[in-house]
């Protein structure tokens, strides 16, 4: 067999495979036949610095083979950050199936490797506060990742299965985001352990709480489906769970989108930050009432003392991902996030978007994205204007909303595709059976498994980060807590 027809057959493994293992070593071998793993070993690059990379790799090792830890905090100090020498240029993912130069690959191990160090140093040398300081600032500057979760109706099943199969690597972020659909499954991440979230995502339960999700009202009534059966299906799974209780049980920051039903208001991120006292079932209520499908909602919260009051009176709130599907800037400024995985089921974004894994800087693709960018602006200049031009309210706020849905980004440093074809249309406004959210969450595992190694590579650092910081953190409240706050002792090494 020519090496053409086992690349062929290996295609075709990658494509059908049962499993990510299986996936996973067919990626291997044809990494191996086609001459991507030598590509892999040569540093020289020229889609990334590959000497600054390797002048920082070089750096990093003499600094720990002397037992430097000052060194080692300064160095990665003065210019950690998650795209060095633009070693997360989408390009370098052309290469190969699966991994990317082992020069990238061990400037990560080696970033890890020395927090690692640092975090063990003697604390005669680098004492408790200059290690709680330096994991503080260090990993702020670098960011965070985070989940999102995008709105999809009857699609939105299909983040179950993406949400499994990062389960089942480790590779959940904390920092999860949710709208319409997705907050559904947002939802079940804020207020399930690992253990809860495997069993609450098997289609089986799935299917016994949405099966009836659409109920048909029809015409003449305030929405056109009746919302008695989401409703029952929201309160069994989160009852009258407050956003700060989910933090406190699971520590994941996971915000809800909302987007206001009248005119003169912006949308709102619901999370433990913002919202601690909100409820999540009207939360995710309110984020999944698309605009004549289902009602608006008015918020709810618990007050001091445990009833349950309106939260921001007077107001009701509609789908999530009409203004917020993917709330980057927010989730910015709040947690520091800076870079994304993004499951996007969103109809409206989704027929649009490539499947293709390959980035390409050909001259046929730039101008295709200069002209998508054209197209963008002037349809929110013309929009701006007809909302200007009109002055009925009604008019106003539709013309306003059908703005903010061009005008928002719908994909991420990371994007996860359901399939594109009339077998997913379908499924945005049907019931589910019970065999097709076993066929939406499997397909979407394997939307996933490409994606694994490079999630993988992208988050270890914060993942480190986190680890140590919140640690070090546990010691300070320990030590702050034996001595009742009324006098700082620094932390021993055996507190």
């Amino acid at each position: 067999m020519t090496n053409r027809n086992k690349l062929t057959e290996l295609d075709g493994v990658i494509k059908h495979a049962e499993s990510y293992q299986e996936y996973k070593e067919a990626c291997e071998a044809h990494d191996e036949l086609s001459g991507a793993d030598d590509w892999k070993a040569k540093d020289s690059c020229r889609d990334y610095d590959y000497r600054l990379i390797r002048k920082r790799v070089q750096r990093i090792k003499l600094a720990r083979s002397r037992g430097d830890a000052l060194g080692l905090m300064s160095i990665l100090h003065e210019g950690i950050h998650g795209n060095l020498g633009n070693i997360a240029n989408a390009a370098l993912k052309n290469h190969s199936k699966i991994g990317t130069k082992h020069l990238i690959q061990e400037f990560i191990e080696q970033v890890c490797q020395s927090l690692d160090f640092i975090y063990h140093a003697d604390e005669h040398e680098v004492d408790f506060y200059q290690k709680l300081s330096f994991f503080d600032e260090t990993s702020h500057a670098f960011g965070k990742s985070c989940l999102m979760l995008s709105g999809g109706a009857g699609l939105g099943f299909f983040h179950g299965g993406v949400v499994k199969s990062l389960s089942e690597h480790d590779l959940l972020p904390e920092v999860v985001s949710g709208a319409s659909a997705g907050s559904i499954i947002a939802s079940l991440i804020a207020t399930r352990t690992n253990e809860e979230l495997v069993e609450a995502l098997a289609p089986q339960s799935i299917y016994e709480k949405f099966s009836e999700w659409r109920l048909w009202q029809g015409f003449g009534r305030n929405s056109l489906l009746d919302s008695t059966n989401l409703e029952n299906a929201l309160i069994e799974l989160f009852d009258l769970t407050t956003f700060e209780e989910a933090y406190k049980k699971t520590g994941r920051h996971v915000t809800i989108t909302v987007s206001p039903s009248d005119l003169h208001q912006y949308s709102r991120l619901l999370n433990a930050m913002t919202s601690p006292n909100a409820i999540i079932t009207q939360a995710v209520r309110a984020s999944c009432a698309i605009p004549l499908v289902f009602s608006p909602v008015q918020l709810k919260a618990k007050n001091q003392s445990g009833d349950t009051v309106p939260y921001i009176p007077n107001r009701r709130f509609a789908d999530g991902s009409l203004m917020a599907d993917m709330p980057f800037k927010q989730l910015a400024r709040l947690y520091g996030v800076n870079h994304s995985i993004v499951s996007q089921t969103n109809p409206i974004a989704v027929p649009f978007l490539s499947r293709d894994k390959k980035h390409s800087n050909g001259v046929m693709a730039m101008t295709w994205r200069h002209v998508a960018k054209l197209a963008k602006v002037n349809s929110i200049y013309a929009f701006d204007m007809l909302e200007n031009a009109v002055s009925n309210s009604g008019a106003k706020m539709g013309i306003h909303k059908l703005r903010s849905i061009i005008d928002q980004q719908y994909v991420g440093d990371i994007n996860i595709l359901p399939e594109r074809g009339l077998a997913s249309l379908k499924q945005i406004f049907a019931n589910p059976s019970l065999r097709s959210i076993e066929r939406l969450i499997s397909s979407a595992e394997r939307a996933t498994w490409p994606e694994i190694d490079l999630i993988k590579r992208d988050t270890l650092i914060s993942k480190t980060f986190s680890k140590y910081l919140k640690q070090l953190k546990a010691r300070e409240a320990r030590v702050l807590t034996q001595h009742n706050g009324l006098r700082l002792v620094e932390p021993s090494k055996t507190a």
